[in-house]
């Protein structure tokens, strides 16, 4: 493992403070993923309250475990991409269509405004947009259910 090149807390307000190697304090810092869907674990710049990079992590497994936890539990508390698992019913399969689904967080709905919201993010990954604007993942095609594929394979 080994040790960045900087510090990292919470202030009394919550937000991340980075102390830099040369005792540069910046407060308010944001860890943005470089690739969020393909490899979110890989490749995290750590931004200012400005936007601007201050730090850069190759690898979240390489940090320390009490840093990358405070990463971790920043990105977790932005981050919202529930997982589909299965796609229980839809209304239509003109659009606009609401969406009955299974997802890792639970049992949820979207509404599919239009098919241009469904991105194919590779041969089997899906990003699927609703009309509120919360992304719904599906990581692989082929781990969905055959009922599911059938439903989902009306709007691709």
């Amino acid at each position: 493992m080994s040790n960045p090149n900087f510090q990292l807390q919470r202030d009394s307000y919550g937000r991340l403070v980075l102390t830099a190697e040369n005792g540069i304090i910046h407060a308010g810092i944001t860890p943005v993923r470089a690739f969020p869907i393909a490899a979110p674990d890989e490749g995290l710049s750590l931004v200012n309250y400005e936007g601007h990079e201050v730090a850069w992590i190759d690898r979240l497994t390489d940090l320390p475990p009490a840093i990358a936890a405070l990463i971790g539990a920043d990105l977790a508390s932005r981050e919202f991409v529930p997982e589909i698992e299965g796609i229980e019913d839809v209304s239509s399969f003109a659009c606009p269509s609401t969406w009955r689904l299974r997802t890792n967080r639970g049992p949820a709905e979207l509404i599919l405004k239009g098919e241009e919201d469904i991105r194919r993010l590779s041969q089997t990954r899906l990003l699927i947009a609703d009309a509120h604007g919360i992304q719904f993942l599906i990581r692989d095609l082929s781990t969905l259910d055959r009922h599911s594929r059938k439903l989902l394979d009306r709007f691709l």
